[in-house]
């Protein structure tokens, strides 16, 4: 077993008597299924259906001030997604607070915890992804050997989450950029399509049900070393998407469907920085079955 603090994640806190109401009502998750000690996979969008800020959002035990509600987000964009919330939260009886100066999150992975721990949960894209804890840096050490887990670097994480193919904002593919199905997650439970309204809910329905879903996120594999993320992908001469990040010959594109296919139908090699790459899952890309919340 792994574990590693990592440094690129923030905390924001919404509590208060009505943050349950108020979360589900903005975000492309089920919050109302929510119980302590469990997480979920969303992200709150644009109107126009685009990708702002994606999180992991965890209940955590009830307190006095009502019920509370963490989420796991990129620590550069924490104050700016506490920022958004307060926008939205009128008169709602709720509190949003940015933690990440206070407590970050820790990954665990290859092996499950048998201690019990406080503010732990699973990883609800991927089962390979093991948990999380939201405690501070310091505590790295104590939860590690509480656990039986050897401190890895969080390199060593990021290699693990390319090599599951599951995208990070920022690198993989740009906040304000990028529809919830171009980044996979359909297929990571971070949208649950019977839910209700929530900014954004028109447009990623429509494409749910139509499949109007032009490019994915695919998992390649590199002969050589990592392309800089952004690097076009070539198909000959021809441009069907651009690399995100990448470790130890693996890495994570975003691909236009159509073109991919073509290029694979012809038999035609594709280039990222002048390095030969192969697409992983060709059956993943052309549209397996979507995955949303239960």
């Amino acid at each position: 077993m792994k574990a590693t603090f990592l440094d690129d994640r923030g905390v924001v806190q919404v509590s208060g008597d009505d943050a349950r109401k108020f979360l589900n009502g903005l975000v492309t998750t089920d919050v109302t299924k929510l119980v302590p000690g469990e997480a979920r996979f969303g992200a709150l969008l644009t109107p126009q259906g685009k990708i702002i800020i994606d999180f992991l959002v965890a209940q955590a035990p009830t307190g006095e001030a009502g019920e509370r509600f963490l989420l796991d987000c990129p620590r550069a964009l924490a104050q700016a997604l506490a920022d958004k919330l307060n926008l939205y939260k009128l008169r709602a009886k709720l509190t949003v607070a940015n933690l990440s100066d206070q407590v970050g999150v820790i990954a665990v992975w290859d092996g499950t915890p048998g201690a019990a721990l406080d503010l732990c949960f699973r990883d609800p894209r991927h089962e390979a992804l093991g948990d999380r804890v939201i405690a501070p840096q310091a505590e790295l050490a104590e939860i590690a050997a509480g656990l039986g887990a050897d401190i890895a670097v969080a390199a060593d994480y990021e290699a693990h989450r390319i090599d599951h193919a599951v995208p990070r904002g920022g690198l993989d593919f740009m906040y304000g950029d990028a529809f919830p199905y171009e980044t996979n997650m359909d297929r990571l439970h971070g949208v649950d399509i019977g839910k209700g309204c929530y900014v954004g809910q028109e447009v990623v329905s429509r494409m749910h049900h139509r499949g109007t879903t032009r490019t994915r996120t695919a998992k390649v594999l590199i002969d050589g070393p990592s392309p800089e993320p952004g690097t076009p992908i070539l198909a000959g001469e021809k441009s069907i998407g651009t690399m995100g990040s990448a470790a130890a010959q693996k890495g994570l594109a975003l691909l236009r469907i159509d073109r991919a296919a073509e290029a694979m139908e012809a038999g035609t090699p594709l280039t990222a920085g002048g390095l030969t790459l192969r697409i992983a899952d060709p059956d993943a890309l052309q549209g397996a079955p979507k995955q949303t919340v239960a």
